[in-house]
């Protein structure tokens, strides 16, 4: 694994890494389903197809209620509409904004790798005011590819100044399409266990663990010398 000397880069996952969005896209999920005459889902049952992006999202929402795949580009359009701005519900984990401060503040480059799409990402960092912290921001839709594979976090390691080869950084998330993408780049990845992933832990590839983002800063100074 990597090594990082000096302040390396450190890339996030958003949804269910920095953000408890599942409230938010149930909400909007079940005001679709609604307007379509489907019965509405739970929110353990939508927070389970989080992390895959909308499209993912939206397979396993039109299985899940029997719904005629031929009508999901209509409801994804209609999910999208309200998706762009849905805030209300949704908060930062405990400690994640006074946490990216401190890392910012040691010189690290901070960056952010999601599948959620471009403008939500930009419009929930706003709302929280964290958006400045990131030098570069790669959402679902900015690139052909998205995670598990590598290609999105390739692409915020090298903004953030990373070779392209030897990447010394370190990825942060919470989903087994965090994990997998992170070991194909390859760089040590840190999964917070309060997201949304349906993977036992002990059964993904990561470096560290950890339940609070007090602790993170410690496990990326270990980093230096372990990773």
């Amino acid at each position: 694994m990597n090594v990082c000397m000096t302040p390396c880069p450190i890339a996030f996952d958003l949804d269910g890494t920095l953000i408890d969005s599942a409230p938010d896209i149930h909400a909007c999920v079940n005001t679709v389903l609604r307007e379509f005459h489907v019965s509405p889902l739970t929110l353990d049952q939508v927070r389970s197809f989080i992390g895959g992006g909308v499209e993912v999202l939206w397979q396993k929402v039109t299985r899940a209620t029997n719904t005629d795949p031929a009508r999901m580009p209509d409801m994804v359009s209609a999910f999208m509409a309200r998706y762009h701005t849905a805030t209300a519900l949704t908060r930062l984990f405990p400690n994640v904004k006074e946490t990216l401060e401190i890392l910012a503040g040691r010189g690290h480059p901070l960056g952010i790798c999601t599948n959620k799409p471009l403008q939500p990402t930009k419009a929930i960092l706003d709302h929280f005011g964290i958006r400045d912290l990131f030098g570069e921001i790669i959402g679902g839709d900015s690139l052909p590819e998205k995670k598990p594979d590598p290609a999105p976090l390739r692409a915020v390691l090298a903004g953030l100044g990373a070779h392209p080869a030897n990447p010394q950084a370190i990825y942060v998330g919470d989903s087994e399409f965090d994990a997998h993408c992170a070991a194909a780049v390859p760089v040590p990845f840190m999964i917070f266990s309060r997201g949304y992933r349906q993977t036992p832990i002990a059964e993904l590839p990561h470096a560290a663990e950890f339940d609070d983002f007090t602790a993170l800063p410690a496990l990326i100074e270990s980093a230096k010398s372990v990773a």
